[in-house]
């Protein structure tokens, strides 16, 4: 089992940046794909960005693709997710799990952190 921690949320204006980092202890993740998904109040849990365990391919939702980059690096257990141009509608309580693709779509399995909390002001 892999016990994941979110950190790097915090409140941020309109076009500015955060870096996300998700920590992963216990059993290895190098052999996963892991992703990042986020939940805004009401609504269901997104997708926001995927790494293949190799970290050669990298996948985004259209709705970040340009402004997040998603990147890992295996020997600290560790998987990131820059932000940049972070807009109002980007605010949502980030969570970082191993990542599974069902034909075209991304979806985290196992075990979820706690989440890191992204609030973008306007």
């Amino acid at each position: 089992q892999v016990q994941l921690v979110e950190s790097g949320g915090g409140l941020v204006q309109a076009g500015g940046s955060l870096r996300l980092s998700c920590a992963a202890s216990g059993r290895t993740f190098s052999g996963y794909d892991m992703g990042w998904f986020r939940q805004a109040p009401g609504k269901e849990r997104e997708f926001v960005a995927a790494i293949r365990w190799s970290g050669g391919s990298k996948y985004y939702a259209d709705s970040v693709k340009g402004r997040f980059t998603i990147s890992r690096d295996n020997a600290k257990n560790t998987v990131y997710l820059q932000m940049n141009s972070l807009k109002f509608e980007d605010t949502a309580v980030y969570y970082c799990a191993r990542a599974l693709l069902y034909g075209s779509s991304w979806r985290g399995t196992g075990s979820w952190g706690q989440g890191t909390q992204v609030t973008v002001s306007s």
